[in-house]
């Protein structure tokens, strides 16, 4: 299916603002097509060779890698709104697998013609950098957490941020429904399943937060602020 980016509704999220129209049909030649992948799905594996950025316009995604002895390591989740592929950039091969968990749609931009319009609209250039360096920032992020914080501040940390990023796309600020499993968040938190059941007990027990299966309600975001700032007010 053949999609215009300027007739979006996460252009703003996807692409640089203040284009103008001609620059704004240059960029909508950089997405070929739409494509659809099934709960479950891949969008691209691990070793694959690296053609297309993604840019997720409907559901939910995991990325992982598999360790030496057979598990996913859950490296990141991605939504509606973000870039997903740039993994493969370096090497010009992904470095990983990208996973579906609910039924999603993504807008297919191939990395040759992104670099070619790139040249003539250099905002487009611009703002591809700035989700790179995005990436980074979110990197450093993740090894903080799982350096130097105990369980409770990775999981209030996690959720405060996922919160936010759907908040961005004009979601509650208060209400959120886990597209991902707690066994899927331990990996990715570096935390063991129990561990996250059990804190998110805790936070329902203080009152922080109420939890019906996957539906959680954050009650108290200043007290999650307050466990995420605590350590590091120490340090």
């Amino acid at each position: 299916m053949r999609v215009a980016c300027s007739n979006c509704n996460l252009r703003e999220l996807c692409l640089p603002v203040g284009l103008t129209s001609e620059q704004m049909e240059r960029v909508d030649d950089v997405v070929a097509v739409r494509r659809k992948i099934k709960r479950g799905g891949s969008l691209f594996r691990n070793g694959e060779a690296f053609t297309s950025l993604y840019a997720i316009r409907t559901g939910f995604f995991k990325t992982c890698v598999a360790t030496e002895d057979g598990r996913d390591q859950v490296t990141g989740f991605q939504m509606a709104g973000e870039i997903i592929g740039l993994d493969g950039i370096v090497n010009d091969h992904h470095s990983c697998d990208a996973v579906a968990l609910e039924d999603a749609e993504v807008c297919v931009m191939p990395f040759d013609r992104i670099e070619e319009i790139s040249r003539e609209v250099n905002a487009l250039q611009h703002h591809v950098h700035k989700i790179m360096s995005r990436e980074i920032v979110r990197e450093h992020g993740v090894m903080l957490l799982l350096g130097s914080m105990r369980a409770e501040e990775r999981l209030a940390a996690f959720l405060l941020n996922l919160v936010q990023r759907l908040h961005a796309r004009g979601f509650s600020q208060t209400e959120l429904v886990l597209r991902m499993t707690r066994e899927e968040i331990g990996s990715y938190l570096g935390l063991k399943l129990e561990t996250v059941s059990r804190t998110f007990s805790k936070f329902v027990d203080d009152g922080i937060v109420e939890v019906k299966q996957r539906h959680v309600r954050i009650l108290d975001a200043e007290a999650l602020k307050r466990i995420v700032n605590s350590q590091q007010e120490c340090r």
